[in-house]
């Protein structure tokens, strides 16, 4: 067959690009426009072969052979074929499984079915030398490309690089066309905490329990003004604070994995108006259920800010009454229980919480959430106005 095939190996793709660009291997340092980076490897094996294209296969890894949302948008664009192989952990780092034997069985498969005359390999690995030799013997001409190395030597299987027919370097100015360095977050650089940006938007007020505030006796000193934000106490804030000693009856609020949880009361008397609110799944019908999902798909990148302005975006524009919207102000940085949970459960499509170790790490729980509230308040009457102000306070 007078046509030509691709065969990806991700991992080496891209994080041969992350070492070019950002000085590291690791893939979440850069951000790839997956339809401009198919077209450019269409549209240079079919300049290099002289041949159409067949098909370009990706192969690539992720946590139980699930989809990750790239694969999804990958395996919808035209003559994309997504191979998962299995992404494990050994001895504290992720390991992939399976991806070298797909992509042997692959190329031996084209070659001796003779469904194609050109093969182009974008790998490194020298465990696929035996299958570069074998669909040699069926006839079919090896192409190996091979990414600029970030030291200028080579990042591939010297076997595999005297093997191949033809050799060519894909250049940073090449590369550049599809990928983009993602600036390193700041809670990389400083000590663990929030980053700031998103400590501000956490920024609030505790809102007590009614019947505490009787307990509480009145302060000595003048009270704060109204506009300063303070940071909602842990348990552990306020177990320290021995000089004074917490009413019994306060109600405690923190975060977790599950969402938020309310100590002691468990009570409807415990309930504000904010969680009488209908969750999203109550309010989309199943039409928009399928869009949703298109959109994940194809537009939604997986960044964890973007994830939390989509849901809240989509739970506003249903739930449609702004005056409903201000009852959360009351509670603000906190979200509704029910509505919180189902956040996060979104959140973890999106590989969020496959590669935390089934949690969602506590940055990007800060990112999400920020992103909820930021999307609140550019529909609120003064909510962009107390963001801004807790973004100061921050």
């Amino acid at each position: 067959m007078d046509r030509c095939v691709v065969l990806v190996d991700a991992g080496y793709l891209l994080g041969a690009s992350a070492s070019l660009l950002a000085g590291e291997p690791s893939r979440s340092r850069v951000t790839v426009d997956h339809t401009v980076l198919i077209a450019a490897l269409r549209e240079r094996a079919e300049a290099e072969t002289g041949l159409p294209l067949l098909r370009i296969y990706w192969f690539d890894a992720a946590p139980d052979r699930r989809p990750l949302p790239e694969h999804r948008r990958l395996r919808v664009l035209p003559r994309v074929t997504v191979r998962l192989g299995a992404l494990t952990r050994a001895e504290g780092r992720r390991v992939q499984k399976g991806v070298d034997a797909a992509m042997h069985a692959e190329l031996s498969e084209l070659a001796r079915n003779r469904a194609c005359a050109d093969i182009v390999l974008v790998t490194g690995d020298g465990d696929l030398l035996p299958g570069m030799m074998s669909a040699k013997e069926h006839g079919v001409v090896v192409h190996l490309w091979a990414l600029q190395a970030a030291d200028g030597d080579f990042n591939q299987s010297e076997d595999l690089v005297g093997e191949a027919d033809e050799r060519r370097v894909l250049d940073r100015e090449w590369i550049e066309r599809w990928v983009r360095v993602r600036e390193a977050p700041p809670h990389f650089q400083h000590a663990p905490g929030p980053r700031a940006e998103l400590a501000g938007l956490l920024a609030a007020p505790p809102v007590p329990h009614p019947a505490a505030v009787a307990a509480v006796p009145e302060p000595s000193a003048p009270a704060a003004p109204a506009a300063a934000l303070k940071v909602v106490p842990t348990p552990k804030d306020l177990a320290s604070r021995t000089a004074t000693p917490v009413p019994t009856s306060l109600v405690l609020r923190w975060s977790s994995e599950r969402g938020w949880v309310e100590r002691p009361h468990q009570g409807p008397e415990s309930c504000t108006p904010g969680d009488l609110l209908p969750t999203l799944a109550q309010l989309t019908s199943a039409e928009q259920r399928w869009a949703d999902r298109e959109e994940d798909i194809t537009t939604i990148g997986g960044d964890a800010h973007e994830v939390g302005h989509v849901f809240a975006r989509r739970w506003m524009d249903r739930l449609g009454a702004i005056e409903r919207l201000t009852l959360l102000w009351n509670d603000y940085p906190r979200i509704p229980h029910r509505l919180d949970g189902e956040l996060l459960r979104y959140a973890a499509r999106f590989g969020l919480l496959a590669h935390k170790d089934d949690q969602i790490d506590e940055h990007d729980r800060y990112a999400i959430r920020a992103g909820f509230w930021k999307e609140l308040a550019t529909r609120v009457p003064g909510g962009e106005l107390v963001v801004s102000e807790s973004r100061a306070d921050g």
